[in-house]
């Protein structure tokens, strides 16, 4: 498998991991955002002419989106494609940019794992395919420590996730059930009591007292623990190796077949990234901080946006067996049928990249196109 890093280390991480279980990190309820044309370092127009003039790309305007972020900011994805122009869309909600993507106003995207399972699932197998992991953890448990002391005292709390079936709804239901607790999938009413909040409205929701804690990704669980919260449970200790995917790169398999070298441009553009985020760790942060002021209009406080980073790995490697493991979960929490996942990646062009870059190959954990 290829190397997994800490954003903030300047030493790659090269551990070959075959995991046997599972995050979008994603805040929900706004459309599509078209970001208009990338300004990028290098200048756009020139190389190679590939199969497409243009190359619509999404991503959520998250931390755990550092790949997208910091790719487009400083134009390492438009160096790679020459002449095709990026056309980045922000996204707040995992279902929209599906629907984008299924829909054909949208050719590749960052995503999380349980919209990519939905999408597939929902589509048959006929409309993505996941292509390379993008980032792990960054995701905690944070509660309002003169409430909860203890993992046991979530017994009776409200807890707040994302949404119902999204990448940490799964991952807070599958610990509650581990602990022998019990809570109905839809309403979230149980031993806790799940509350489907979007991350915009969390920190609110939080310092108001309606929620005891939230099970969220960053950069909204530091925002909670810059209110006053304390991290109970880092999510990347229930896992091997404390690596879980919770961003991945999808594509239309339209668009994959249309256009192999557009993507395979893409993927270049994100390895590189990846590789420059590693290289540069504070660099890099500000980078991507400059992309969400841009998006939101507002930078991250330092105190925010710190330790936020810390948690957060890049990674080339989709973790594909933590991606099975997430969908496990979610049919064990009774949200979904058990899927066939069978042919949800395609990881061809990666490997290629990464062979060319002298990096080692990637793992599908047996769910590529028989």
């Amino acid at each position: 498998m290829s190397a997994s890093r800490p954003i903030t280390s300047l030493r790659a991480l090269a551990v070959a991991a075959t995991l046997p279980l599972l995050l979008t990190a994603c805040g929900y309820g706004s459309e599509a955002k078209g970001g208009g044309d990338t300004k990028p370092a290098a200048a756009t127009g020139g190389g190679e002419k590939l199969s497409a003039p243009e190359v619509r790309i999404g991503y959520f305007p998250n931390l755990t989106h550092a790949t997208a972020l910091v790719g487009l900011q400083e134009g390492l994805i438009q160096k790679e494609l020459g002449a095709t122009t990026v056309k980045p869309q922000s996204f707040n909600a995992g279902p929209s940019e599906i629907e984008a993507l299924n829909g054909g106003s949208l050719d590749i995207g960052f995503i999380g794992p349980s919209p990519s399972i939905n999408g597939y699932v929902k589509s048959k197998g006929s409309n993505l395919r996941i292509i390379s992991g993008s980032a792990s953890g960054g995701v905690k448990l944070v509660v309002n420590p003169d409430k909860i002391k203890t993992l046991d005292d979530l017994k009776g709390k409200k807890i707040a996730t994302p949404q119902k079936g999204n990448t940490q709804d799964v991952a807070f239901l599958n610990w509650i059930n581990d602990k022998g607790w019990t809570v109905d999938p839809e309403s979230g009413k149980g031993d806790v009591s799940v509350v489907r909040t979007d991350n915009k409205v969390t920190p609110d929701a939080f310092k108001q007292g309606s929620i005891d804690g939230a099970w969220v990704p960053e950069p909204t669980a530091s925002k909670l623990v810059s209110d006053g919260g304390t991290v109970l449970l880092d999510e990347t200790t229930l896992w091997p190796d404390k690596k879980f995917v919770i961003t991945n790169i999808i594509v239309s398999q339209k668009f994959l077949k249309e256009h192999p070298d557009v993507v395979e441009a893409v993927l270049r553009g994100t390895v590189k990234t990846n590789d420059w985020i590693n290289t540069n760790p504070d660099k890099a942060k500000a980078s991507a901080n400059a992309k969400l002021a841009a998006d939101s209009g507002k930078p991250l406080d330092a105190k925010i946006i710190d330790p936020a980073w810390q948690s957060i790995l890049v990674t080339d490697d989709p973790l594909a067996s933590t991606l099975k493991a997430q969908a496990d979960h979610a049919v064990k929490a009774k949200l979904i049928e058990q899927p066939e996942l069978t042919g949800i990646y395609d990881l061809t062009l990666l490997n290629k990249v990464l062979k060319a870059a002298g990096k080692p190959e990637v793992t599908d954990a047996g769910l590529a196109a028989k």
